[in-house]
């Protein structure tokens, strides 16, 4: 986990995507020391201090969006490569896993469930098994992740409350700690989803992506990233999802193998016509998103940093 957010000098929170690299006028959440926006090509972007790592940065303790940018649900690498030895070898072909198979962990992780209805009865993957292997469906990932967003929220705001309640030594970094989360949740919340059919005088591409304007807006400024690259380019719009800026990235897991590079520019996907009309079908299952009212809370607050000092 890495620290995204920075301070800026009017109290708001500044995600890392947001600015170029190289030193920032950003502050640190917890120690409000100077920030250097790391954006590299193997790491992913984050902050990190000027000077010396304040303690919670260092140990990286602090809240991220469970299955946002992260799909690997705290796998060790050895547990991780050997889930997905067992889809290539079971899942992909619907076959029941015996249980000497199966590491403890995997089981301890949930990532598989028994089924006494199979034929022998054996193991399969749960829909959290899925996940790492990019194998559940859009809709599904939904249904998985949306609660843990909002379970996670409360813990942190419960932890939050508790703290000024003892009015504790850790109520300030408890008050960081919620202010960061619920920003992260704005930020998804905020955003549409959409879905792109492009056509270009070479070749079609397709292209996902996320915008808080107007897809207007964003469409004219993908025509002029492309057409360096091609005579013509011609833009369909083939589906927009409000408040879904949470399956940006795991569309990108799930259909990695599909990507398709194009110069700097690295947010397409070449699909034959018959794969890109079922995954349309896919996005187009998911259930509209419809706000609780602590999300609608989260996305119509607009306090800023500074009331971190209690």
């Amino acid at each position: 986990m890495w620290l995204k957010y920075g301070v800026d000098k009017d109290g708001l929170l500044v995600c890392i995507e947001d600015i170029p690299r190289g030193k920032t006028l950003l502050n640190c959440p917890y120690c409000q020391g100077n920030l250097i926006a790391k954006k590299g090509k193997v790491k992913e972007y984050h902050f990190f201090h000027e000077e010396q790592t304040c303690h919670p940065v260092a140990k990286r303790d602090f809240p991220n969006l469970p299955l946002y940018d992260n799909f690997n649900i705290q796998l060790s690498a050895k547990g991780l490569k050997q889930l997905k030895l067992l889809w290539h070898e079971y899942g992909t072909k619907n076959y029941p896993i015996s249980f000497d198979l199966i590491p403890s962990e995997l089981i301890k992780a949930g990532m598989l469930r028994k089924n006494v209805y199979l034929r022998p009865p054996g193991y399969e993957f749960s829909e959290q098994g899925k996940i790492p292997v990019g194998a559940l469906e859009l809709p599904l990932f939904n249904e998985v992740q949306e609660p843990l967003l909002l379970k996670k929220l409360q813990k942190l705001t419960l932890a939050f409350e508790h703290a000024l309640y003892k009015n504790a030594l850790d109520l300030t970094y408890r008050h960081i700690d919620l202010k960061l989360y619920r920003a992260q949740l704005k930020r998804i919340l905020s955003c549409t989803l959409y879905f792109l059919e492009v056509k270009t005088d070479k070749e079609n591409l397709y292209k996902i992506g996320v915008t808080a304007r107007p897809i207007t807006q964003r469409v004219a400024e993908i025509e002029i990233d492309l057409l360096p690259y091609y005579k013509t380019v011609a833009i369909k719009v083939l589906g927009v999802w409000s408040h879904r800026g949470n399956v940006e990235l795991y569309f990108k897991h799930r259909f990695h193998g599909f990507n398709y590079t194009i110069g700097s520019l690295t947010e397409y996907f070449k699909f034959n016509a018959s794969d890109a009309q079922s995954i349309l079908i896919e996005l187009q299952q998911m259930l509209p998103k419809t706000l609780s009212e602590v999300e609608i809370d989260i996305l119509t607050n607009n306090s800023t940093f500074i009331q971190v000092a209690i």
